[in-house]
């Protein structure tokens, strides 16, 4: 077992239209303070909700950090539990962002496939933390809304060749407090890390033979 930390980037976003204060960079910050314990290097940033801003934040993630692993978490009016999202989309971005811009091309990497999938099998996280009395509720989704929480995620899986995660969170008091989401973040992405590792460990195996 190598004794390097693991690096883990978690990104919530700014304000927009209604939601002065985004419950996704709330429960971001609520994460930070719990940690992900004494062996995982967690970096959190705040991303505004503007299309040309992720093209250029999401690649500088992945480059200054190496991380083993990135989760986006982005605020959802309709959900009512903690979503985990599969699969980000390439097209149909057509709602403007905060500076009234979106894709002339509607897309997020002209060329690159309609939909990408995370290696991270969400049905499995889902699960265990629904398991783990967690009393928050989480549930799976393939759909994360063709806005900025769907573009980010389709901008990192592409880059990092799957190995991203995106989880969409309730507005805040409806029913989970900020400090209910933090914990319920730190519960999934420690699964999610779990879950990677042990895939990496089958491959590593299947290679050493």
């Amino acid at each position: 077992m190598d004794n390097h930390k693991r690096t883990v980037v978690v990104t919530g976003f700014g304000p927009f239209g209604e939601h002065s204060i985004n419950a996704s960079w709330v429960a971001v910050q609520e994460l930070k303070k719990l940690g992900l314990g004494n062996e995982v290097d967690l970096h959190v940033y705040e991303v505004p909700v503007e299309y040309q801003t992720v093209q250029t934040l999401v690649p500088s993630l992945w480059k200054q950090y190496h991380p083993q692993l990135v989760v986006h978490v982005g605020l959802s009016g309709m959900a009512t539990t903690v979503t985990l999202e599969k699969c980000g989309h390439n097209h149909g971005y057509k709602g403007l962002d905060n500076c009234s811009f979106c894709p002339g091309s509607q897309c997020c990497v002209e060329g690159g496939p309609d939909c990408i999938d995370s290696v991270i099998d969400m049905d499995s996280v889902c699960k265990r933390v629904a398991a783990s009395g967690l009393g928050v509720a989480v549930s799976v989704s393939k759909d994360a809304g063709r806005y900025l929480c769907d573009f980010t995620y389709y901008t990192s899986l592409y880059l990092s060749h799957g190995r991203s995660a995106f989880i969409h969170v309730p507005p805040l008091g409806k029913p989970y407090t900020g400090e209910d989401l933090g914990r319920a973040l730190q519960a999934i992405v420690r699964e999610m890390l779990d879950i990677q590792e042990q895939s990496e460990a089958k491959i590593n195996c299947q290679h050493a033979h």
